[in-house]
């Protein structure tokens, strides 16, 4: 949304953070938040409010991060000062942005009638296979080890979805398809990659994804994907993509928008399409070469999910007969991303980053074995 010169002087200019003596991060103004999480906290829910500028996620997840004082405040001034900061840090055509993409979702679910209702509330039992779900139940690493496959480092393979909820999903799909091609309805595509599939928050499905993420994705995260914010998961994009002759063949190489990323094949019958995988890059690294040990490709099996950051170079490659249908979830963390813009070093996650600092440990030793040779030299 344009505006014009004068109301740009007006506006206060953007507020920054600071590392405080505490080792709080702090606000120029009088809201902070802390650095580290309050860990034994107990965040409280704000999915009953209506008309938030923001996911009720995102709020749960900031609240771990209060100050010790406002912990234990009641909910509303929780709210409010979660929300002060909020609005500092998101500009106002961010803000414009997504209230009119909350108008287009209101206007899409206002009119479209779902056919498998079942669908829209998430039912553990009818929607995932039985070892998953003792796996979530479990809640270990042990309990997750049990049902993963880790073909590449990084990379989590396993069986997740019911043969009747992928079935189920792709009928419900296909009647949103049908009735946008019947009333005309101009609909968002997933990212600007894909030209064929929907998003599937857009007609209703958010609330169960946002429960799917949070319930059965967020904890396996905290355990494979802590150093790039899988503890602090608060948003999702979840959409359905289309491969075949006649829809999006192939998919070139890329990232997510993501810090984790899940994808779950949900069929049909199909040939071709496989992932193909190639290192964790960070921005400034993203087209550095490949090394040979993280060159991966993984077949589509209907019903199987794979698990990996989003930072995870990808692609997929071309299907050449049939249908290929899968489910997406964009997995984010908010927190994740504010502290990353502070950070110059990804070492702990970044291929290249991590064989940069390597190299830079090696030529360091080999300068200080140098060094002693010269001046042993020297003595003798």
């Amino acid at each position: 949304m344009a505006t014009d010169g004068a109301a740009d002087r007006r506006r206060p200019p953007p507020q920054t953070l600071r590392t405080g003596n505490n080792g709080n991060c702090v606000m120029s103004l009088s809201n902070r938040l802390r650095l580290m999480p309050n860990k034994d906290h107990k965040a409280e829910s704000y999915e009953d409010l209506e008309q938030l500028e923001f996911s009720p996620l995102l709020f749960s997840s900031l609240e771990r991060y209060l100050p010790p004082t406002m912990l234990n405040a009641s909910r509303d001034l929780k709210l409010q000062y979660m929300r002060d900061i909020l609005h500092r840090y998101s500009p106002e055509s961010e803000r414009t942005r997504v209230q009119r993409h909350r108008e287009y979702r209101q206007k899409i679910i206002t009119h479209y009638q779902p056919l498998k209702r079942e669908l829209y509330t998430l039912q553990a039992e009818k929607f995932f296979v039985p070892s998953f779900l003792r796996a979530i139940s479990e809640n270990t690493e042990d309990s997750f080890r049990s049902i993963l496959s880790e073909p590449s480092p990084g990379v989590y393979t396993f069986e997740m979805l019911q043969p009747d909820f992928c079935e189920l999903l792709v009928t419900e799909v296909e009647n949103f398809q049908g009735w946008v091609n019947e009333t005309n309805f101009r609909i968002m595509r997933p990212n600007t990659m894909n030209r064929y599939g929907c998003v599937l928050d857009d007609f209703g499905l958010e609330t169960m994804l946002d429960k799917l993420m949070e319930d059965f994705i967020c904890p396996i995260s905290k355990v494979f994907f802590p150093e790039v914010g899988g503890s602090t998961l608060d948003t999702h994009h979840g959409f359905v993509v289309e491969y075949g002759i006649d829809r999006d063949v192939e998919l070139g190489f890329h990232v997510d928008d993501s810090e984790v990323t899940l994808n779950v094949c949900l069929g049909k019958q199909f040939s071709g399409g496989d992932l193909f995988f190639r290192g964790v890059r960070c921005d400034k690294h993203v087209n550095s070469e490949t090394q040979s040990e993280e060159i991966f490709d993984y077949p589509h099996v209907p019903g199987h999910a794979i698990l990996h950051r989003g930072r995870h170079r990808h692609g997929a490659r071309a299907t050449t007969s049939g249908r290929r249908v899968n489910l997406l979830l964009w997995c984010r963390s908010s927190v994740f991303r504010e502290l990353k813009k502070y950070q110059k070093d990804f070492s702990n996650w970044c291929g290249e980053c991590k064989r940069e600092k390597k190299e830079r440990q090696r030529q360091s030793i080999a300068a200080t074995k140098l060094e002693i040779l010269k001046r042993d030299g020297q003595t003798a």
